[in-house]
């Protein structure tokens, strides 16, 4: 088997995670500020208004795998509310703004995921590649939490229009990062953007169970529901620990 040159992660349920309510307070935040831009919004109906728009979409770019955009479901919920406004409209990029705003009170970075990569990059190239739509949003929480120095390369789908598990999505990553699809690992928690979407690309896919093994709780807009990989063959790690014992047995350090 070929040398792993560099190793990939995804970043919500992978190397950070997101305290309960933080849909809610975002949700909450969004409706404050349309209300307050001058938009004739019901506050009460707007919630499952913008959650139905949003299953829409995300139901879309599973499809083709093209990236949505929050501004669009929120258009979309307004519109539902007689409200008729561009997507592209000054108001709902307020909105977008204050609704990512709270993502960055409720995330927290798993405990030694910094250390962890801090010695995986003494050794291999490092890279991440992230499904999130609104990419200034991706990239602040990344500054915030301390991430963002560790990785030479940021791959966000909202930034490529194209979202895990497409192969344009690990593509992107891959030309970044300089190497070939065989000699990347890559860890992620979900088992179809992730793990399957990283097969399909010729990647070597690590399977992230550390949220679910703790009962912890998932990204928004993420039902793991039951899925297994059986019998795949699939590297399966529930702490860091396990991810550098895994790296050692592909390549012993000198």
């Amino acid at each position: 088997m070929r040398p792993i040159q560099a190793v990939g992660f995804d970043l919500f349920n992978t190397l950070i995670t997101v305290e309960r309510g933080a849909l809610e307070d975002a949700v909450g935040r969004l409706v404050q500020s349309l209300v307050a831009s001058g938009l004739a919004v019901d506050g009460a109906r707007f919630v499952e208004d913008h959650r139905s728009a949003a299953l829409r979409f995300i139901e879309e770019t599973r499809r083709d795998g093209r990236e949505t955009h929050n501004r669009f479901w929120i258009q979309a919920a307004l519109e539902v509310q007689g409200v008729l406004v561009s997507p592209e409209d000054p108001r709902i990029a307020e909105g977008v703004e204050a609704y990512f705003s709270a993502f960055l009170d409720h995330v927290r970075v798993i405990p030694g995921t910094l250390e962890m990569l801090e010695t995986v990059g003494q050794r291999y190239r490092v890279g991440l590649l992230s499904n999130f739509t609104h990419t200034p949003a991706a990239r602040a929480i990344l500054e915030a939490v301390g991430l963002a120095p560790h990785f030479e390369v940021c791959v966000i789908s909202g930034e490529i229009g194209f979202r895990k598990p497409h192969a344009r999505a690990f593509e992107a990553l891959l030309s970044e990062l300089g190497v070939a699809s065989p000699d990347m690992l890559y860890v992620g928690d979900d088992p179809e953007a992730d793990v399957a979407g990283g097969l399909q690309s010729g990647l070597r896919p690590v399977w992230s169970t550390y949220v679910r093994d703790r009962g912890m709780p998932f990204a928004p807009g993420y039902d793991p529901g039951d899925q297994d990989l059986g019998e795949s063959g699939v590297p399966r790690i529930s702490d860091w620990a396990d991810l550098i014992a895994l790296l050692d047995e592909e390549h012993p350090p000198c």
